[in-house]
């Protein structure tokens, strides 16, 4: 293959060198299972038993979900088969840029990777075993959340016992294809656009993608009575706007028209559609598998050698004795002097962390997608606020809206803050060995996570209790609900992170899979869930009686323990052992 070296090594040993590097990658894994089991077994019943109960609560939530549309008058089937269109739809979309950032890591921004590539080892066997590695760090999660969806569905509509068998083939022939899709991005962008063009580029698509969904799913006026007497144009609104997720040419669409006409006992047809994604899936897996080793190879070149073409583009602008590098981090130096209380060593410090973060491309991208996620389901809050009238139902919906807006901090904190004290990797020593200390370190990084956090999340807060049309005094109180769990959190995060390190590894995604990250989004989840149970029952007005000051006040102090116990003494513990850690 032109423009690739090649070689022959791990041949001499009887095998390929992919099945050497998957061989090798397969044992380390079954190690660090292992090692998990070995360091504590109550966290590892705590983390199986957590799993296993989200499974079960996540089975008996869509279970309850399609039986209540299912009984809708002469509509219920095709108004289940809708969402079942819908949720492929929007998570073959989130698949597809996980997997093109996920690939676009692995293959350009990775210790491993660029170990790999100097040895004598033909350049496609690297991208293979990234493109199956990054297809695995994509697809995990969207297998755990689309099984007992799945499993849900066939028993409300009363499904063959081969279907339970027959869905998780369609689903595995399914992400093939946006792995594949990611992996030809993620070359393409790495061989047409710098680090900081793309980025550009992906924020300004993402607000413009944010701006038309918008406009395109802007509520339609709704009459007082149309509830009651015109339900019929309700629905038929609801089907047209979402009429695209049945768009003949989405993967999406073949999954779940094969998993419906499965379900129906319509093998025909659901053999037609499975064989049409299994069509896609071996041809442009074929080609992405065996093709595009050259253009990886080419794209890493140039990404390795080439420079930022906006600094280049400015310093030609620039007479001779005037060019530096002006637009490398003036802005976040200039930003976090306004932070005048604190020390300059101090401010160095945020501004390095900052800097990273921004570099690495993983990071802000997922955190893009994330908040673009709820800006959508933000924005569609205005449907409700024009139909709650009911105080249970009002207090109902404005404590499901805490418990999202909390769900997607938690995912924040332990999928970024989580692995920041991990992430310093082998410069540990060195800022071991600085003035600062490691104890101003955590404590630097964990002001430094809580303000960015506690300014993303309050804001969204406040505009989602404005879309419900809350009063001035919920919204404030939801607003301090929130702003506590944004300090436990991070707290919580930055706590086990230092007591869970995993100084070896450059990739935040395998840090937060590993065991200290997976214990964070257990505790997390749990802090979570006992929060809102807490103020949802001490609120001031719920189903069964009029407000209580004393209720209210029992409320808000146990809440403020709970957070306490659940932030502050993990944070104490991982200060504690700062103070007896090796620098080396």
């Amino acid at each position: 293959m032109e423009g690739e070296p090649t070689g022959r090594a791990g041949q001499a040993g009887g095998g390929s060198p992919l099945a050497l590097l998957l061989g090798i990658h397969a044992r380390q894994a079954w190690r660090k299972v292992l090692d998990i089991r070995q360091q504590s077994r109550l966290l590892t019943f705590l983390i199986g038993s957590f799993m296993l109960g989200y499974l079960g609560f996540a089975f008996w939530m869509f279970w309850f979900a399609l039986k209540l549309v299912g009984r809708f008058p002469g509509l219920g089937g095709m108004l289940a088969e809708r969402l079942l269109y819908l949720l492929f739809a929007f998570l073959f979309v989130m698949l597809l840029f996980s997997n093109l950032v996920i690939n676009y890591t692995n293959l350009f921004r990775n210790r491993e990777t660029a170990f790999l590539i100097p040895l004598p080892i033909p350049t496609h066997v690297i991208y293979q075993w990234k493109l199956v590695e990054s297809a695995i760090l994509a697809s995990w999660a969207f297998l755990f959340l689309i099984a007992p969806f799945l499993v849900a569905y066939g028993l409300n509509f009363h499904a063959p016992w081969h279907f339970y068998l027959v869905t998780p083939i369609l689903v595995g022939i399914f992400i093939v294809i946006p792995a594949v899709a990611g992996a030809w991005g993620a070359i393409l962008v790495a061989r047409h656009l710098d680090r900081k063009t793309f980025q550009i580029a992906a924020l300004v698509s993402g607000v413009a993608c944010l701006i038309l969904m918008a406009v395109a799913f802007q509520p339609a006026p709704i009459a007082d009575d149309m509830l009651e007497t015109r339900v019929m144009d309700v629905l038929d609104r609801l089907m047209y706007r979402t009429r695209f997720a049945q768009t003949a040419c989405l993967p999406s669409h073949w999954l779940a028209a094969s998993v419906v006409n499965w379900s129906e006992g319509a093998w025909l047809t659901a053999g037609f559609f499975a064989l049409v994604m299994l069509s896609n899936a071996l041809f442009f897996g074929y080609l992405g598998f065996t093709r595009l080793g050259g253009a990886f190879y080419e794209a890493n070149s140039a990404v390795q050698s080439r420079g930022q073409l906006l600094a280049n583009w400015w310093n030609a602008r620039q007479p001779a004795r005037n060019r530096r590098f002006e637009l490398r981090g003036v802005g976040l130096e200039s930003a976090f002097k306004l932070l005048f209380w604190l020390r300059s060593d101090t401010r160095a410090l945020l501004v390095k962390d900052a800097r990273l973060f921004w570099r690495d491309t993983s990071q802000w991208a997922q955190t893009l997608m994330l908040f673009g996620l709820l800006g959508i389901y933000i924005l569609n809050l205005r449907q409700f606020s024009r139909q709650l009238t009911n105080p249970f139902w009002i207090n109902l919906v404005s404590h499901l809206n805490l418990l999202a807006c909390s769900l997607n901090l938690a995912t924040l904190t332990n999928r970024f803050v989580f692995p920041q004290f991990s992430l310093e990797g082998k410069r540990f020593w060195i800022i071991g060995m600085a003035p600062l200390g490691l104890l101003r370190i955590a404590r630097a990084k964990f002001w430094l996570a809580s303000g960015a956090s506690w300014l993303l999340t309050s804001g969204l807060m406040w505009l989602s209790c404005h879309m419900l049309q809350m009063e001035w005094q919920q919204t404030l109180f939801f607003m301090g609900a929130v702003s506590v769990m944004t300090f436990t959190l991070c707290g919580l995060a930055v706590g086990l992170g230092t007591l869970y390190p995993n100084l070896k590894e450059d990739n935040p995604g395998k840090i937060v899979s590993g065991f200290g990250g997976t214990f964070c989004l257990v505790l997390s989840f749990i802090y979570i869930i006992g929060s809102v149970v807490v103020l949802a029952a001490t609120s001031p007005i719920t189903r069964w009686g009029l407000p209580s000051p004393e209720r209210t006040a029992v409320g808000g102090t146990l809440f403020l323990v709970w957070s306490v116990l659940a932030g502050w003494v993990p944070f104490r513990l991982g200060l504690r052992r700062l103070k007896t850690i090796e620098v080396y």
